[in-house]
C-alpha cells in the first residue's frame, strides 16, 4: 500500500469516525476496570478486615466474593466489547474497505 493510499483512508470520514468510536469506547471499558480493579488493591492496602470478614462464620470471606465479581465483570466487559466490535466496529470497517477498494479501480 502507498503512502498515497494510506492518507486517503486516513482522510475518510468513516474510518475517523471508526478511529474515533472505537478508542472512545475501548477507554471507557479500561476506566470502569481499572476503578473497579484499584478499588480492590486500595481496600486490600488500607482495610484489608474489611475483606476478611466471615460470611458465615466459616471459612468463606467477603474478599472471595469480591475477587470473583472482578474476574466475571472482565468478562463480561469483554463480552461486551466483542459484540460491539463485532456489529457496529465491523460495519465501519466495511464500509472503509468497500471506499478502499472503490479508489483501487
Amino acid at each position: 500500500m502507498d503512502q498515497m493510499m494510506i492518507e486517503k483512508i486516513k482522510s475518510n470520514p468513516k474510518y475517523q469516525e471508526l478511529v474515533a468510536k472505537r478508542s472512545s469506547f475501548a477507554l471507557k471499558l479500561t476506566i470502569i476496570m481499572l476503578v473497579m480493579y484499584y478499588a480492590f488493591i486500595l481496600v486490600i492496602a488500607f482495610d484489608k478486615a474489611l475483606l476478611g470478614v466471615s460470611l458465615s462464620g466459616g471459612v468463606t470471606t467477603v474478599g472471595i466474593p469480591v475477587g470473583i465479581a472482578i474476574i466475571v465483570i472482565s468478562f463480561v466487559l469483554t463480552g461486551i466489547y466483542t459484540n460491539k466490535a463485532n456489529t457496529e466496529f465491523d460495519d465501519l470497517t466495511n464500509a472503509v474497505k468497500d471506499d478502499v477498494a472503490k479508489w483501487s479501480k
